[in-house]
């Protein structure tokens, strides 16, 4: 009749040490799992993008078969959940020496409570894997994740920002360090961009000094998906654009859209566009056939019907006002000291659920894959030096798909602020989304996820055991 969730963070620890941790379920103690740090200066990221377990049920197979809408038993959650491991299992075993994993969001894909056993089925397909017992993770809200409790159940984030004026159900952002590197992870669910840039400057005045500012957000503000990358995913681009040139982001992960691209360097235009929010409907849920102009509350359509002047007219008008930026640099998949963001975005992880790439290939993508394949990239750091590498599962080994890109800097930073700017104010613009301690040392904080994992894992597999898209 109840919902119980436990949380654990381990502080003080070193690196390149093994620990070793158990945890109690029903009065039963667990064997030892361990945990062996890394560098803190040299160290691989894992980059996983929609996860997304139960996304399967009603989607068709490679080989043509559509699996059943619903089950007694939720097949879907079982498949992925299986897939799901294989996936973690293969980039591991190509590289045992991964400090932590960041997934660009939707953990799961029933957006309802946590007390649904249909939710919870997800989450423990997602948390299944025995890699996960000693994999520390760094989630991001998705869109299946922000409107319901499930999330803020499952994880324990570190440094969240509940300053903010607009947060989902699910919670709010958060940000960490890892060595040389801020990671910055916004809930862009959240429409409200005051909050974002006042989490920004907070992160950014607790680690003025560090080499790297990276962000992680699910929905792709440049993406090349069919299904969101002109539409619902570039909503806050003209307004996220500028505040990422204005903190010196050097990079963006993303998810969203189920399929993989990499944007060119890019700046914004610094001309002044239209600020858009969604639509809010009167039960506090959102028209996402439309979008509505901040200012005037004037709404546009993202799909217009064909031979419909005016809705296609209006649509080109939110695009051609989402053309915000400039391309930076040459175009080399090497540069140094760059100006301009890099931005990614993740196929799914799993293979739970693909989209079709946007039939024209936006002039902001260098590059852009879908080959209906789970993928995953590794992001290799240290203080000089981000290289980011993307492969597919195919035939159960992991096969490249892109060029590796390469960021290399020679120069410190010039400081964006410190803990004694003046902050910005949360909360204090766009459209709200409805409502429905500082860190030390990161792996004290980001291992909470291995460590609260475990107990799950083994209710998990027992209840796992036991027992047109769905985008929005």
């Amino acid at each position: 009749s109840g919902y119980v969730s436990n949380r654990v963070t381990a502080t003080g620890l070193k690196e390149n040490t093994t620990y070793y941790y158990t945890y109690l379920n029903n009065g039963k103690e667990s064997s030892p799992a361990q945990y062996r740090t890394r560098s803190f200066s040299q160290y691989k990221i894992l980059f996983v993008g929609d996860p997304q377990i139960g996304a399967s049920k009603g989607q068709t197979t490679s080989l043509g078969d559509k699996l059943e809408s619903d089950t007694d038993v939720n097949t879907a959650a079982r498949n992925d959940a299986f897939n799901w491991n294989v996936s973690l299992n293969t980039a591991l075993k190509a590289n045992p020496d991964i400090s932590f994993m960041i997934s660009a969001g939707n953990q799961i894909n029933k957006n309802v409570d946590g007390t649904d056993p249909g939710n919870e089925m997800e989450y423990a397909g997602y948390l299944w894997p025995e890699a996960l017992k000693s994999l520390p993770v760094a989630t991001t809200i998705g869109n299946h994740d922000a409107t319901n409790r499930s999330y803020t159940f499952h994880f324990n984030n570190p440094n969240p920002f509940t300053a903010e004026k607009s947060p989902t159900t699910a919670g709010n952002g958060y940000y960490y360090s890892y060595g040389d590197a801020l990671f910055i992870v916004l809930n862009i669910n959240n429409y409200n961009c005051a909050d974002h840039e006042a989490l920004i400057q907070k992160a950014i005045a607790a680690h003025p000094d560090t080499r790297w500012r990276i962000v992680q957000i699910h929905q792709d503000i440049y993406g090349s998906g069919e299904d969101h990358s002109e539409s619902d995913g570039m909503v806050l681009r003209d307004q996220l654009t500028p505040i990422f040139d204005k903190y010196d982001v050097d990079v963006v992960l993303q998810g969203h859209d189920h399929s993989y691209s990499r944007s060119y360097l890019l700046q914004g235009d610094g001309k002044a566009h239209a600020k858009f929010g969604p639509v809010k409907l009167a039960d506090g849920s959102f028209d996402w056939d439309n979008v509505a102009d901040l200012a005037t509350g004037k709404k546009y359509p993202f799909y217009p019907k064909e031979g419909d002047a005016a809705a296609v007219a209006a649509n080109k008008y939110f695009l051609d006002q989402n053309h915000c930026y400039t391309l930076v640099g040459n175009g080399s998949n090497k540069v140094v000291n760059p100006q301009g963001t890099l931005y990614m975005t993740a196929n799914s992880s799993s293979g739970s659920k693909f989209y079709n790439l946007i039939s024209t290939q936006q002039d902001f993508v260098a590059y852009r894959n879908q080959n209906w394949k789970p993928s995953y990239s590794v992001i290799s750091l240290d203080g000089d030096s981000f290289r980011i590498d993307t492969y597919s599962i195919i035939d159960g080994k992991p096969v490249e798909i892109d060029q590796p890109f390469t960021i290399q800097k020679t120069v410190d930073r010039t400081p964006t602020l410190s803990a004694s700017a003046n902050p910005a104010k949360a909360g204090t613009s766009a459209v709200a989304a409805p409502k429905t301690g500082d860190d030390k040392n990161i792996l004290a904080v980001v291992l909470l996820a291995a460590v609260a994992f475990a107990g799950l894992l083994a209710l998990g597999a027992d209840y796992l055991a036991k027992k047109k898209k769905a985008s929005h």
